[in-house]
């Protein structure tokens, strides 16, 4: 249940409004705004589902899942029937980054996993506490984690990858240095390793063997040129056990070697 702690109010005098909660409500919970209102409204589901009406239509907002209401939208919103809603609010005035996102009047998207769900309920915590503490910088501070959940939210609505792909990214950039082994990505996606190599081949263009190859070698290139590894320094790093099989990858991705690389980044 919401206790005043949680409660987090403020004015920002030049930009406008930000102010947010956390809230965990039954279906007896119902809010109806038929003019609207000026701010945007943000909320990210905890557990439970929550339901929005807008002349658009109805659409809910269950686990996991960033919602977006639109400024001077007519709408009602509340828990859906026979369930509860656990669930973190902010209104604010609107950021430039709203213009990255569809013009729907209530958007909806699930968040892939749980490094995403962890971002954006950090975010949300982060714009609570610093509304509350008012310390220096705290608007800016504020705005910007504001930015971050509409960004991760833009990036949800223009990269239509299947939710298991883009989860087996998410564990791939995790296990960057570690001997991935499909059958065991497959088993934390939930699917066979059949299925999963099949599907991310179909969508990104490469195996996942591929992609994890070209992860490390990218980040090995940047190690070389601004961290000052050594090729061998940098292969080790990013996880190749043979600096030969680091060599040809490395040529397939850049066209040059390790070293070659390396001495042009020394000596443009």
């Amino acid at each position: 249940m919401r206790t005043p702690a949680d409660r987090h109010a403020i004015s920002l005098e030049s930009t406008g409004t930000i102010f947010g909660d956390h809230f965990e409500q039954d279906d007896s919970y119902r809010l109806r705004r038929p003019n609207g209102m000026q701010d945007w409204l943000l909320v990210y589901t905890l557990q439970g589902e929550g339901y929005f009406r807008t002349p658009a239509g109805e659409k809910r907002c269950g686990s996991g899942q960033l919602g977006l209401l639109r400024a001077n939208i007519a709408h009602e919103y509340g828990t859906v029937q026979g369930t509860h809603w656990n669930f973190l609010w902010i209104h604010y005035p609107g950021l430039p980054e709203n213009g990255m996102l569809p013009n729907e009047e209530f958007l909806v998207e699930t968040l892939p996993d749980e490094r995403v769900r962890g971002r954006v309920e950090l975010a949300f915590r982060n714009v609570l506490q610093d509304s509350l503490d008012r310390l220096e910088l705290w608007e800016a501070l504020c705005e910007n984690a504001l930015r971050e959940i509409l960004l991760l939210l833009a990036q949800r609505t223009n990269k239509r990858l299947d939710p298991r792909v883009e989860q087996t990214l998410g564990l791939l950039s995790r296990s960057l240095k570690e001997d991935v082994k499909i059958d065991a990505l497959s088993r934390e996606i939930g699917i066979s390793g059949s299925r999963l190599a099949h599907l991310f081949k179909q969508q990104t263009g490469s195996t996942i063997l591929e992609h994890l190859n070209q992860m490390r070698v990218r980040h090995a290139a940047l190690l070389m040129s601004h961290s000052g590894r050594t090729a061998n320094e940098a292969a080790h790093d990013v996880g190749f056990n043979s600096y030969n099989h680091f060599a040809d990858q490395f040529r397939k991705q850049f066209g040059v070697s390790p070293r070659q690389y390396r001495q042009a980044c020394r000596h443009p």
